[in-house]
């Protein structure tokens, strides 16, 4: 089982790693062009896929701590239940509902 789990786990690593690399946007991508890393992650897997996803791709603005609309960043997607301007609809649908029953 072990042996089965050394060839699955780098090459699932790989897979991963060259379908995020010709997914990313070019603007997105650090270092290199986008046609050298995957050529990297090709030729290289083990090594190629860990350099990807350590220095390929600029991080993710909430995996740098940011969590919402702060410091003149856009808006990222938030789930209804903590959206603030879905909650406002909410009451404001309710507000206009006819069939609600005023005593």
């Amino acid at each position: 089982m072990l042996r089965v789990l050394m060839f699955l786990v780098p090459l699932a690593l790989s897979v991963y790693a060259f379908i995020d690399c010709i997914s990313t946007k070019d603007d997105d991508i650090r270092h290199m062009p986008k046609p050298l890393w995957a050529l990297l992650v090709l030729v290289f897997p083990l090594v190629g896929s860990i350099s990807w996803l350590i220095a390929g791709k600029k991080r993710s603005p909430a995996a740098d701590g940011w969590s919402g609309a702060r410091g003149g960043r856009s808006r990222q997607w938030v789930a209804p239940d903590d959206n603030p301007d879905f909650l406002k609809s909410l009451d404001e649908d309710k507000d206009d509902d006819p069939r609600r029953d005023e005593s």
